[in-house]
């Protein structure tokens, strides 16, 4: 199965993501190695350099949650405040009024949290974040400079690159959103043409099997009739025929017989999201057995928490049971009023036995057959 996760994941971090770590790097790299080659210019240096480094270490732990999606409130809000630390301390730690000056690169430095701020956050809170560190900037580059034309100047040219960053992130972020959801269904739409080419590949190979056994059984009859040495009016070759031409249409038309066991403990959860409104179709490949008490259990209460939060719709129930394993796919098409949270069912086994996920139109369920199953907590009904 393919997940949608992953794949917009990957769809994002190939241009945007990369795009706002290298900034996010860069910047304060550049500012630290201009703090190093122009000492001379920080009556404390050591704070200046000490500023730019929390800056990067603040980077390289926003970077994995950036990926994850979005920032949380508190990571935003330590964001914002790192970034007007770092201006507060590299303006306080700056020369003395009245000395030469050189470039000064205090707000350049702190583009890179900002953006990780700007693509979490909607402008409501990403605007006033970054006029925040601006007004912080001011402050200490007036405190040290003085209002002067060089001051504004530099004022001028920070805050003007500083806004074309962000509001450029900023407008090709519902961009990334959208590539990230068109990466989602197709991927969801990879999910279910899988579980599709699964499910005609079992049938055809039950049908194989069947037509296998009736060129055994079935052709040395009507190789008998034909050279004369069977008589097709006796009552043993009707009933022969009977038989194989009943088999031969049962594999041309069905599948596959029901699963008995799991489907006794399916069909309460089905007839009940019947009577939600869903339209579920079934399909039984192969015979899975009577399943495991606590594979039974977990199977019943996931399809319980999907079909649960579904609206109205068709939704294919898929089980495959082919040697040693058993699949089961339920795939649907409107997506969830909300999420149902998988995790608590799960049975304690390892992943080797046991696997279940829920991707974008599609809950998938695999155990083996042959697992020593232990007691849950599932199990025990807690």
């Amino acid at each position: 199965m393919v997940s949608h996760h992953v794949v917009a994941r990957q769809t994002a971090e190939f241009g945007l993501i990369r795009a706002v770590t290298a900034l996010a790097v860069t910047m304060p790299a550049v500012a630290l190695a201009q703090v190093a080659a122009n000492s001379r210019d920080y009556r404390a240096p050591a704070v200046a350099l000490g500023a730019w480094l929390a800056v990067l270490a603040a980077t390289a732990w926003l970077r994995p949650r950036q990926r994850r999606g979005s920032l949380t409130a508190t990571e935003t809000a330590a964001a914002i405040a790192i970034a007007v630390a770092a201006v507060v301390a590299v303006g306080l730690a700056h020369r003395p009024h009245g000395a030469p000056s050189s470039v000064d690169l205090g707000i350049l430095g702190t583009v890179g949290l900002l953006i990780f701020v700007v693509m979490s956050r909607p402008a409501l809170v990403w605007i006033p974040a970054a006029l925040l560190v601006f007004a912080a900037h001011s402050a200490t580059v007036i405190g040290a400079d003085g209002l002067s034309p060089l001051s504004l100047s530099k004022l001028e040219a920070g805050g003007y690159i500083m806004a074309v960053a962000l509001l450029a992130f900023s407008a090709v972020r519902p961009a990334v959103a959208t590539s990230a959801r068109i990466a989602a269904r197709q991927a969801a739409l990879a999910s279910r043409a899988a579980a599709e080419r699964a499910g005609m590949t079992a049938i055809q190979q039950e049908r194989q099997d069947r037509l296998a056994v009736l060129e055994w059984e079935a052709l040395p009859l009507l190789r008998g009739i034909a050279d004369g040495t069977l008589d097709p009016a006796s009552d043993w070759v009707r009933q022969q025929g009977a038989r194989h031409a009943a088999i031969l249409r049962d594999s041309l038309t069905r599948p596959a017989p029901g699963p008995g066991g799991l489907m006794a403990a399916l069909e309460p959860v089905l007839r009940a999201a019947r009577e939600k409104g869903l339209l579920v179709t079934e399909q039984f490949i192969g015979d899975p057995g009577i399943p495991p008490p606590a594979a039974e259990r977990a199977v019943r209460a996931m399809l319980d928490a999907v079909t649960g939060e579904l609206p109205p719709q068709q939704v294919i129930l898929t089980v495959l049971a082919s040697g040693a394993e058993v699949e089961i796919y339920l795939t649907f098409a409107v997506p969830f009023r909300s999420i149902p949270d998988l995790t608590r069912l799960q049975p304690d086994l390892p992943a080797t036995h046991w696997h279940a996920a829920l991707v974008e139109g599609c809950l998938e369920v695999r155990w083996r057959k042959d697992t020593a199953w232990k007691d849950s907590a599932l199990d025990s009904g807690h």
